[in-house]
């Protein structure tokens, strides 16, 4: 047929361009065997083809020539050899997200001038920086969360005049931040040296970033004042440098950044007002300014950032009435936090605008007057404290309080001060349904623990210390699955130690500790007592230590045995009650125990041997009991100071100065607890246990520390205040 010729003409030519192609893509001998070795550990890729430009990641030019090496998440382990560098056609190479360790070779880039996108971003690489990346086309460098260390070297960048993007975040880089990136480069956009340990100040220059979007450089030991030339720079969306030593004022300039979106400049040093003007940044989503020293009076013109998402002055020095501020604009506003102010007032009304509103932290101010049922409006809040202000109707607030659907936390600490606490209510608890936190510390209550309590099955931490609370301690208390946290110190409790309590399932299954948990909407702090600056920052509810603390109180009986049940406990103090009889061999099974307190009580008997088996022990003390016998030798227990001891003149053996006595002059000595003997002539000494000891707040991973080292730690900790729910 007439038509045939031509399909067949058609088939013959696309064989040959196929043929051509496939020709001319084939790989370059060069590339494929510096690909071969470029890992010092086999490779778990399949690259077991001859035609290196069909294998996973890899891309070719038209010449056979490697043109990108995009390997990110795929496993690879070892050092990246030197023979990565003879890809000199390379222009994207992304192995992020692996697990390279080691440093990179010397000249490892030089060769490579055409390449454009770097990323070696999460590894475990090492050693300094690459000495120069000499590509004029490089547009992205990031080397950020590896473990590079020494400084930038001048050259590092010198020709990188179209870099859009340089991150060399979560490393070891030490000295200065560089400041002739912008010079070298008009079109930067992201600048990011955040934790590191740079110094200095921030760097001059940035004003000539023309493009330049967001500068981060925080979590540094970076000093002196923002550059006025920062305000130059009229692109910027986001200044992040918390956690630094910067000191001085904030600019009015700073309105000039009028697309300005991120503003955290936290735990550093700024003195003076917020600008007047502030408020026209009007972009403005984040203001992220706790942990300074700023002062005087909130600008009106504040009021007017309408996109405000998370606003935080707190641990500042800011003052005025807080009533006379307008949030009614702040419709988007999630978080506000203001703790450790100096403002007055009452709780202001057009905050119950803010409809979105999840976490409201007021505490540590002068506030007065009462919570009022306008504060419902707030449906959405699940996070709330105002500690230490001057509230009134202890009542009326969990009555209203008890309306919320969702709110978790509940700080109410050193409010109320002396009125009683409702406790035959039994709706209330009926109604806090979601209510995981509850502190009330600090008010001087009177009244006894309310029986609605037993009714909040979410609940996992509960502070009522530091008040006049009587009575028993409810055994109902131990049916609270959630419960994990208890702090009942400095009341007038009385009765026995309740049994009930060993039954806490979120302190005996690590099933059940597993559960609910979650993060803080605003972290949970708690200071040194000699000191005005935080210790400790709780971010997940987790973090908090399982405890039980009923220290000072009017407790009597014996310790039960079922507190042996307890075998999450990390702290437990029961010092200055009036406990009486043995110390239960029970309680060696609390082998996650870090903290030990039963001093100041009426103990008998001696220190039972097993307590030895209590590794984690940190702090440890029975001062002040009655307690009889040899402190059990060749244990951690000797390792702790003899205060740990004193005021039981029937105990003796080191860490004591008192000899346990001798049995019939004989070269034996007897232990007054057990009867039993030790050679005369041995030597005692302190052992060096070695244990390992678990991050006690979220620290993933053992670490081997000896005994002295827990101690040293645990001394540490005992200066900050142990009213955990504070802020």
């Amino acid at each position: 047929m007439p038509n045939h010729p031509v399909p067949y003409r058609v088939l013959l030519f696309i064989c040959f361009i196929s043929s051509f192609l496939s020709t001319n893509h084939a790989c370059n001998k060069m590339d494929h065997d510096s690909l071969q070795s470029s890992f010092d550990t086999p490779s778990p890729l399949n690259w077991s083809s001859s035609d290196c430009c069909h294998w996973e990641g890899i891309t070719c030019d038209e010449n056979g020539r490697v043109t990108s090496l995009l390997l990110p998440s795929k496993g690879l382990k070892g050092g990246i050899s030197p023979s990565l560098g003879n890809l000199t056609h390379l222009s994207h190479v992304n192995l992020s997200q692996n697990q390279l360790s080691g440093p990179l070779g010397t000249g490892l880039f030089l060769s490579m001038n055409h390449l454009e996108i770097l990323d070696l971003s999460y590894n475990h690489l090492s050693g300094e920086l690459p000495l120069s990346i000499p590509s004029i086309y490089i547009r992205v460098v990031n080397l950020s969360s590896n473990q590079f260390n020494g400084t930038t070297s001048s050259s590092f960048l010198q020709h990188a005049s179209n870099l859009s993007s340089l991150n060399i975040s979560n490393n070891l880089i030490t000295g200065q931040i560089p400041s002739t990136i912008c010079l070298s480069s008009s079109l930067v956009k992201l600048l990011d040296f955040s934790n590191n340990d740079f110094s200095g100040t921030v760097p001059l220059g940035l004003g000539n970033c023309s493009k330049l979007e967001v500068f981060r450089a925080g979590f540094n030991s970076l000093s002196g004042t923002l550059p006025s030339d920062l305000y130059n720079a009229f692109t910027l969306q986001e200044i992040s440098l918390p956690s630094n030593m910067l000191f001085g004022s904030i600019s009015d300039s700073i309105v000039n950044l009028s697309n300005l979106t991120i503003l955290e400049i936290f735990f550093n040093q700024l003195t003076g007002t917020l600008p007047s003007h502030i408020g026209k940044l009007s972009k403005l989503k984040l203001m992220l300014l706790h942990f300074n020293k700023l002062q005087g009076f909130l600008p009106p013109s504040l009021m007017s950032c309408t996109n405000l998402v998370e606003l935080n002055l707190a641990f500042n020095h800011l003052e005025g009435n807080i009533s006379a501020l307008d949030f009614s604009k702040l419709g988007q506003l999630t978080k506000l936090d203001f703790a450790s102010n100096h403002f007055t007032g009452v709780l202001p009304t057009s905050l119950y605008s803010c409809k979105s509103l999840r976490a409201l932290r007021l505490s540590y101010n002068d506030l007065e007057g009462q919570i009022q049922p306008e504060i419902l409006s707030l449906e959405s809040l699940s996070f709330l404290s105002l500690s230490s202000n001057r509230l009134t109707n202890i009542t009326g607030a969990i009555k209203i309080l008890m309306d919320f659907k969702i709110l978790g936390v509940v700080i109410l600490a050193q409010n109320f001060l002396g009125e009683h606490l409702p406790d035959g209510d039994a709706k209330i608890g009926s109604e806090f349904q979601n209510l995981r936190v509850f502190g009330m510390s600090n008010c001087q209550l009177t009244g006894q623990i309310p029986i609605w309590l037993s009714n909040l099955k979410k609940l996992e931490a509960l502070d009522l210390s530091t008040n006049r609370l009587t009575g028993l301690i409810p055994g109902w208390l131990g049916t609270l699955p959630s419960l994990f946290f208890i702090c009942l110190n400095n009341n007038s409790l009385s009765g026995e130690f309740p049994k009930e309590l060993g039954s806490l399932l979120a302190l005996q299954s690590p099933q059940a500790a597993r559960e609910g948990h979650g993060y803080f909407e605003l972290p949970l702090y708690t200071q040194r007592t000699n000191a005005s600056v935080t210790s400790l920052q709780y971010n997940y509810l987790s973090n908090l230590p399982r405890a039980i603390y009923i220290r000072n109180n009017s407790l009597s009986g014996n310790i039960p045995t079922e507190i042996g049940h307890l075998q999450l406990l990390h702290e437990l103090d029961l010092s200055a009650n009036n406990l009486v009889g043995n110390i239960p061999d029970q309680m060696s099974n609390l082998t996650n125990l870090e903290r030990l307190d039963l001093s100041r009580n009426h103990l008998s008997g001696g220190i039972p041997e097993s307590l030895s088996n209590l590794h984690f022990l940190a702090s440890f003390s029975v001062a002040y009991n009655n307690l009889q016998g040899q402190i059990p030798s060749g244990t951690q227990l000797q390792g702790f100071n003899g205060t740990a001891f004193e005021g039981n003149p029937g105990l003796c053996g080191p860490p004591l100065s008192n000899h346990c006595q001798q049995m019939n002059g004989s070269n034996v000595t007897k232990s007054i607890e057990d009867g039993h003997e030790i050679g005369n002539g041995i030597q005692w000494f302190i052992s060096a246990a070695l244990g390992f000891v678990v991050g006690f707040w979220g620290v993933c991973g053992p670490l081997v520390l000896s005994n002295s080292w827990r101690i040293a730690y645990f001394q540490f900790l005992s200066n900050v205040k142990d009213r955990f729910l504070g802020q």
